[in-house]
């Protein structure tokens, strides 16, 4: 039988996101999309249940006999049995240790084999390799530049989460300097003022030409911390996502050229799926389905 529809799913502290999305164009599915808050402090057979509703709910969207799920989800987790070892993170310890794919099979009324679990920092390379600005490599890396710092590698045919987050770096780890936070510190030293975060930062460089350095200085931090991970995987692309990524011109083209001075040419692409990278990453999961 030919599968060309699957449900994603990315499942954050406090919501969970769904829609269906067509695996012959890769794409969300038009009025599927659910986004609902989920108490995360809550007991397993409450969380267990508000997930299955929205499940439910955009389930009624889809086809007749659609029934495929792919869930990003959090780590520690066991992917492949799909049981939650996250404990003490502020989250979910309700399901600690409890097979997931189980409890909610049943709850769906589905076997578990129709669901998939990937790590949700791995499941935005997953939805931009499949459908976005990294399509047709077959080995890449990426990092999400945001409020924290993502990252993922992705070979055959899988995303992981990469974690190169806490990587030692300067004085500190690699997310110290490739956040938000750096930014608005950095900023604060050079101008002694407040801003909240990098659209703020932008929205000021006609008045302040010092910007545009703060942002050399972050291209320069960003291109040795890309030249390790690209030593460590061999990707064939790179593709950078999250909030700064929508400053991309006032960093891509210097990172490029210092990635050049280390013999690193493989293409740097901005991810071109946003929010939606994540769910066609899950939902992914059931591809080779459809060629079946």
């Amino acid at each position: 039988m030919k599968h060309s529809t699957a449900l994603g799913i990315d499942i954050g502290g406090s919501h969970i996101t769904a829609a269906l999305v067509d695996l012959e164009t890769r794409s969300i599915i038009e009025g599927s999309w659910n986004r609902t808050r989920v108490n995360s402090h809550g007991e397993a057979a409450d969380i267990i249940a508000a997930w299955a509703a929205v499940i439910n709910e955009v389930f009624s969207h889809a086809p007749a006999g659609v029934k495929h799920i792919g869930i990003g989800i959090p780590g520690p987790f066991d992917y492949e049995q799909g049981i939650s070892l996250m404990k003490g993170q502020d989250k979910f310890d309700a399901l600690y240790q409890l097979n997931i794919k189980q409890l909610l099979a049943a709850q769906l009324d589905i076997l578990p084999e129709q669901i998939r679990f990937i790590n949700d920092a791995g499941c935005f390379l997953q939805g931009e390799v499949f459908s976005g600005a990294g399509r047709n490599y077959q080995r890449g890396i990426g990092l999400t530049l945001g409020t924290g710092l993502g990252s993922a590698w992705y070979h055959d045919g899988v995303a992981k989460d990469a974690n190169r987050w806490c990587t030692p770096f300067k004085d500190g780890i690699a997310e110290d300097y490739l956040s938000t936070r750096w930014f608005v510190k950095r900023y604060q030293e050079i101008s002694g003022e407040t801003v909240a975060d990098v659209k703020a930062l932008v929205a000021r460089m006609p008045a302040d030409r010092r910007i545009q350095e703060l942002f050399n200085e972050f291209a320069v931090n960003l291109a040795v911390v890309l030249t390790d991970f690209v030593r460590d995987e061999q990707p064939e692309v790179i593709v950078i996502g999250g909030n700064i990524a929508n400053a991309s011109d006032l960093f891509f083209p210097l990172l490029k050229t210092q990635l050049q001075q280390q013999q690193i040419t493989i293409p740097v692409v901005k991810a071109t799926l946003g929010e939606a990278a994540a769910l066609i990453g899950a939902a992914s999961l059931w591809h080779e389905l459809e060629k079946a």
